[in-house]
């Protein structure tokens, strides 16, 4: 079994990720001992995926990936994007977070919003992106307890129930993460 490095320590994300890359021993930061977090100073999704890609393999050798997700609002002009996690401090506090973009959101008729997601592989040969996206809005209140970061406030397209609210086995084929994921496996694939 081919291994990969992905550089999360976040429990959540490792557990879709291995769940969508059966055919991988995907090992996380905690697995390979990388306490520190990898620091993100882009100023692009894209950026951050690959200054962690990057990093991850120049320290290990292991072909590595990484990804950046921002939730893009529509009406606050596509943010919070790259500071997604951050966006209410220094913290990462998903509930900080869900607070602040709901009161941003208070009296605006428009929620659209996206979820973006790029997966940067790096290898011997470079770096590659993937990008997944799926439109939705934001809800008026939080609902849901499974998922994790924004998915009590996000309502994807085609349902009437956030992503927290979603069986995990839906969530995983329709999500931002679940596209960019399935591109990445087309490519995996086509190396073989």
């Amino acid at each position: 079994m081919k291994t990969l490095i992905f550089a999360s320590s976040n429990d959540h994300k490792l557990s879709e990720i291995r769940h969508m890359l059966p055919d991988y021993h995907i090992k996380g930061l905690k697995d390979i001992g990388i306490l520190e977090e990898i620091p993100e100073t882009g100023d692009t999704l894209e950026k951050n995926a690959e200054i962690k890609a990057s990093y991850l393999f120049d320290k290990t050798g292991y072909v590595s990936l990484a990804e950046d997700t921002g939730l893009e609002v529509d009406a606050l002009h596509g943010a919070p994007g790259v500071h997604t996690a951050r966006y209410a401090g220094e913290k990462k506090d998903p509930g900080l977070n869900m607070d602040k973009l709901l009161k941003a959101m208070e009296g605006i008729k428009n929620r659209g919003a996206q979820f973006r997601t790029i997966i940067a592989l790096q290898d011997q040969k470079g770096t590659r992106f993937f990008e997944g996206i799926v439109r939705g809005n934001i809800a008026l209140e939080r609902s849901g307890n499974d998922g994790f970061g924004y998915d009590p406030i996000f309502i994807p397209d085609g349902h009437q129930q956030t992503f927290a609210e979603l069986d995990a086995s839906i969530k995983n084929t329709i999500s931002h993460r679940a596209i960019a994921v399935q591109k990445l496996v087309q490519y995996l694939e086509g190396q073989k």
